[in-house]
């Protein structure tokens, strides 16, 4: 899979360095089908509204990480993420008209069911005594709401949702996500909410088979997962609007990050997360220093 066509300007992650992780990944297993999905979505969303406006389509990426330790994989790195702030964005993104790409972290929060039970089916359902399943009185309205937004999204196909486990994954489909999202100029909007992997194994150095306890005490060397901010905005999708997420435990180095996020990788905002305390703060270029 191609990283870019350009070349990036020298910094943190050099194009040679994207290019490296992109060549050794394991191959994407549905990437056809993938292509498909997104070509299919970018058709039917690309055309101007019935009001005559022009269709605006945003790529919401929800849920963490992992890093797998051996390639048939038993042991991983994971990253905290319950998918919650994604689900409910991709609520209201849909709600503001838009339609949405929903990159997500299997078995994390979906939309419209951030407020059903824990265990939905067996708390939202029940058998009478005739044998017959019905909702739970208590949920009723709950699941009716849920049931009857989602199905209007997917009726007026403007929620794709694709799924992801590894960091391997969620690059290369974020790519696919954001090379089939150029073409909409600016009318594309990324919500990276994703907590994403800051170090990984490479596939090439990683254990085939199950690591051995055995063996002793564990040394492994973890490399740094290049940054993709850059390539997006600059080759990938260069007219989109990109949000970017930070999340520190530090305020600290939290405001600095979030900053250097708006210089180095040219995003249009970053929402700035303090992990204790998990309060945004939206950081908008034109208003640095102040924090809503």
């Amino acid at each position: 899979m191609d990283a870019t066509n350009s070349s990036l300007s020298s910094g943190e992650t050099s194009y040679a360095d994207i290019k490296s992780f992109f060549d050794s990944a394991p191959p994407l297993k549905d990437s056809a089908e993938i292509k498909t999905k997104l070509e299919e979505f970018m058709q039917k969303n690309h055309a101007p509204l019935s009001n005559g406006e022009a269709n605006r389509v945003v790529c919401v990426t929800s849920g963490g990480t992992t890093v797998p330790l051996e390639q048939r994989c038993v042991r991983y790195i994971d990253n905290f993420s319950s998918g919650h702030r994604g689900a409910a964005s991709t609520e209201y993104f849909l709600k503001a008209g838009y339609a949405v790409v929903f990159l997500h972290r299997r078995g994390t929060c979906q939309p419209y069911c951030r407020s059903l039970p824990d265990d939905p089916l067996l708390e939202c359902f029940e058998v009478t005594n005739e044998s017959n399943i019905t909702v739970n009185p208590i949920h009723a309205k709950t699941v009716e709401g849920a049931i009857r937004d989602n199905q209007g999204a997917v009726i007026r196909g403007t929620l794709l949702k694709l799924p992801f486990t590894t960091i391997f994954e969620y690059l290369q489909i974020l790519q696919l996500i954001a090379l089939s999202m150029r073409s909409l100029g600016s009318r594309a909007l990324f919500y990276l909410a994703a907590a994403v992997s800051d170090f990984y194994v490479p596939w090439e150095s990683m254990a085939v088979h199950k690591i051995q306890s055995s063996s002793g005490p564990l040394d492994m060397r973890l490399a740094q997962v290049p940054k993709m901010l850059s390539v997006l905005r600059k080759d990938w999708a260069p007219a989109a609007f990109c949000i970017s997420f930070k999340l520190e435990t530090d305020i600290k180095i939290l405001l600095a990050k979030a900053g250097m996020a708006l210089e180095k990788y040219n995003m249009h905002m970053v929402v700035a997360n303090e992990l204790l305390t998990l309060h945004s703060r939206p950081i908008d270029p034109k208003i640095q220093g102040i924090f809503l």
